[in-house]
């Protein structure tokens, strides 16, 4: 596959699922941010968008209140069918990544006191200790797929406890995760995935369920009682907050650990530079957050009204998709943006959005890499590459993160 910009079409068709796309989309991007940074395309559903590349234009849009994310509010039923063609996902995006103000501010504000910094600070000991006895079960190993065995791990324990689910299963978590994000718009591979998604609704109804007979001091129990302001969480938002916490709870973070990891393995200098001086951790995963941008491209929005930018009429109900991966490395914000610097200085990335959708759960996320990244670099001396060659990017469409990251360790 090569991805060429086409100018012989008005909406060219770009695969953004592919796995291709993936290994090919910093070249596309560099080259987009240039010759057409606001690039109408078409997805594979024959959606009809706008990919914005530019950081300057990125940061208009996530901040701009003409852009909106609650499809109900501007389209009609038969509107809606196209972009929502499963109804069995209705139950699950119902939430505030996919809501306006005020039901943005309500949903949000139900939820936000789980993820202040002071609360996440408190989970410190805790991660900490995950992630000693996962390195620790895996020091007799000479080889290791890292994202199996401690990038996903390690997330998934500190949500899954958060909320209050069984360990038993994380692992069935990962899997409905994997599915329903890399359907993504895809209507043919969401009905392909409908055994899935309604298996995962049916667990939510029953852990939902044994909650309200059994309440815990977990997540999922204080979001049954929630109440702001005499404003309660509907059975749908209940159902779609819980997806949104497990999926955006772990997601985030394995991706991250696993392209930090990747960045650090190709810098060697950058590598060395931090084992040596563990302090650098803080800005180390900003850059991480910057290069590899763990969310490559953010969720629909689409134009309340006629709105021009740089001279591109985006009409109104036209949908703008933010390529925060592209921005994060736009040479006009970044100095030398392709070179992986653990102590670059004012890192102005946008890697967890902005505006009042900036991503709610990144102080954990930081938490986590920070403690992840330096204990793996004191617990493993040395370790490299396995296969250069066995190497793939997920074909996710908002993601960008690794099948598999295998390591041999250096005793």
């Amino acid at each position: 596959m090569s991805i060429k910009l086409e100018h012989d079409s008005i909406y060219p068709k770009i695969d953004l699922f592919s796995t291709e796309f993936k290994h090919q989309a910093y070249k596309f991007y560099d080259n987009l941010r240039i010759s057409k940074p606001i690039y109408p395309f078409t997805l594979p559903n024959n959606q009809k968008a706008w990919l914005i590349t530019r950081y300057k234009d990125a940061l208009m849009i996530l901040k701009d209140k003409r852009f909106i994310k609650n499809p109900y509010t501007l389209f009609d039923s038969n509107q809606l069918k196209d972009i929502i063609p499963v109804q069995e996902m209705e139950v699950l995006i119902s939430h505030m990544l996919n809501s306006d103000p005020p039901d943005h501010n309500r949903l949000r504000n139900l939820v936000h006191k789980a993820f202040t910094s002071k609360t996440i600070e408190n989970l410190r000991g805790q991660v900490q200790d995950i992630a000693n006895d996962l390195l620790d079960s895996l020091k007799y190993k000479n080889n290791i797929d890292l994202i199996n065995e401690y990038a996903f791990p390690l997330p998934m324990m500190v949500i899954g406890k958060m909320l209050g689910i069984p360990e038993k299963d994380f692992r069935q978590f990962r899997d409905w995760s994997n599915t329903i994000i890399e359907a993504g718009n895809l209507p043919d591979k969401m009905h392909e995935a409908l055994l899935e998604i309604n298996s995962f609704r049916s667990y939510l109804s029953k852990l939902i369920k044994n909650k309200r007979q059994n309440p815990g001091v977990d997540l999922i129990t204080t979001l049954i009682h929630a109440e702001d302001e005499g404003q309660f969480l509907t059975e749908r938002e209940l159902h779609s907050t819980i997806f949104l916490l497990i999926i955006a709870g772990h997601e985030t973070t394995v991706n991250l650990i696993g392209n930090g990891v990747l960045a650090l393995l190709e810098n060697p200098e950058q590598l060395e530079r931090l084992r040596e001086n563990p302090n650098l951790i803080k800005s180390a995963v900003e850059e991480m957050l910057r290069f590899y941008s763990p969310v490559e491209l953010t969720t629909n929005r689409w134009a309340r009204e006629d709105i021009m930018i740089d001279g591109n009429k985006i009409k109104k109900g036209e949908m703008v998709v933010v390529s925060l991966a592209s921005a994060n490395r736009d040479q006009n914000q970044f100095k030398e943006p392709q070179k992986f610097d653990i102590s670059r200085e004012d890192n102005k990335h946008i890697a967890f959005g902005m505006g009042i959708h900036y991503c709610l759960g990144a102080p954990l996320a930081r938490l986590e890499v920070e403690i992840a990244i330096n204990t793996l670099l004191k617990k493993l001396p040395e370790f490299q590459l396995n296969n250069q060659k066995e190497l793939s990017w997920r074909p996710s469409y908002l993601m960008r993160g690794l099948d598999k990251l295998p390591i041999t360790i250096l005793y």
